[in-house]
């Protein structure tokens, strides 16, 4: 493995590396104060819109796509640099139309998109004029089984109607929301992984109802995460992505990059945090020493340190594997770091907020936010317990082919 970033992937890092000190840092409390003083807790704040032109002028703009002729032709070993840059705050991402769900819903429309498709959603959204969601987990089934899916997809004539609930739809109260990949069941009597298909809706479809915004920790999110209803909702036919049935292949292919992603970002949202952990420890004394000095913060400070470049180099290994075999082969590697990463960085955010003491809890720090995003992430994507079920499966196959071998017997399948 060789984790050496081209010579275009460091020029592409440094840039972004300056665009974070210059633009992005500075801007942090502008978008807190335009959040605080809009009407709604769901807006899009315009300092955004400042930091996106900003972006595309220094030729950082959709660094996730491997596409040359519309990102940045990076390699995920190359993209992951960046990704855990853009993760020390919660406008980087959005500025450099590198911010989730669309990322993962542009590279659906760019793999499974026809060309109609494409040019009414995939453009706009390459662009950053628009933004999408992702509608598949469900509130009245445990959508850790994503079989179980009820929302039900079925055709009538030209069209297809849609019934059934969402929630925890991201992005679904962004003023800039168009679209919906919507995944639903278009025949249950199929085998159990031919059920599934996903559907183009836009937002703005008659019987499409979003409820409400789902708070996490207390906070609404400016993009807001969304329960939703849809009643007879009807779309063209061609509105369906890659056909009936292609709906868990589809999502299968999503979020893997999509996991990945997030893992990435949580490495930055750690590192910062260790850094404010350390600027607070050398700055505040107790009983007439500087609480650096205290055996257990330096404890707190070495495990950080260390299960970081850990966690980090786990990602780069998965990242290495996606690029040279497939994420089919790295699955095994995906789901490690996607219950193993999260964990991680709440462990070191935690130990940052205590260093901290009360200023740690409140909003005066980026650490209570950190903490309640970071939490999501043991269930967003699959929670901690299917991806630790699927390690564990992977691992007993592989053991009992290695005892099988050594006896000399046919391995089982």
């Amino acid at each position: 493995m060789d984790f050496e970033l081209s010579d275009r992937a460091k020029e592409i890092r440094e840039r972004l590396l300056a665009f974070m000190d210059e633009r992005v840092y500075p801007a942090e409390a502008t978008y807190r104060e335009q959040v605080a003083g809009a009407e709604t807790p769901h807006v899009h704040a315009p300092v955004l819109e400042e930091l996106k032109a900003e972006a595309r002028a220094r030729g950082l703009w959709n660094l996730f796509l491997p596409d040359e002729e519309h990102g940045a032709g990076l390699s995920n070993a190359e993209y992951a640099p960046l990704a855990e840059i853009m993760g020390r705050t919660k406008i980087a991402s959005e500025a450099c139309n590198c911010n989730a769900p669309d990322t993962g819903n542009m590279e659906v429309l760019h793999q499974f998109g026809s060309d109609e498709q494409k040019a009414r959603w995939l453009e706009p959204l390459l662009e950053g004029e628009i933004r999408s969601a992702f509608a598949m987990t469900e509130p009245d089934v445990a959508s850790s089984d994503a079989t179980q899916i009820e929302l039900r997809i079925e055709r009538d004539g030209g069209d297809y109607v849609l019934n059934g609930r969402k929630w925890w739809t991201t992005n679904a109260l962004h003023p800039n929301l168009r679209v919906l990949i919507v995944m639903g069941k278009t025949d249950p009597a199929a085998p159990t992984y031919q059920q599934q298909t996903m559907v183009l809706v836009p937002v703005d479809t008659p019987g499409v109802t979003i409820e409400r915004s789902l708070p996490v920790f207390g906070y609404h999110d400016p993009e807001g995460h969304g329960e939703l209803r849809f009643a007879d909702v009807r779309v063209p036919a061609d509105h369906v992505i890659a056909g009936e049935g292609q709906g868990f292949l589809i999502a299968q292919a999503r979020l893997g990059p999509g996991r990945i992603h997030h893992c990435m970002r949580a490495i930055g949202a750690a590192e910062r945090a260790l850094e404010l952990m350390c600027a607070r420890a050398d700055a505040r004394s107790t009983f007439g020493e500087p609480v650096s000095t205290r055996a257990n913060v330096r404890d707190w400070i070495a495990e950080s340190r260390i299960e970081l470049e850990m966690a980090r180099l786990l990602v780069m290994k998965t990242a290495w594997l996606m690029d040279t075999v497939g994420n089919r082969h790295a699955r095994t590697e995906i789901s490690g770091i996607k219950f193993a990463v999260p964990d991680i960085a709440l462990r070191i955010v935690d130990r940052a907020i205590q260093v901290h003491g009360g200023g740690g809890v409140s909003d005066d720090f980026p650490l209570a936010y950190m903490y309640a995003s970071l939490r999501t992430l043991r269930l967003a994507d699959g929670p901690d317990e299917v991806h630790k079920m699927s390690v564990a499966r992977q691992e007993l196959r592989r053991q009992r082919e290695r005892r099988e071998e050594s006896a000399g017997t046919p391995a089982r399948a």
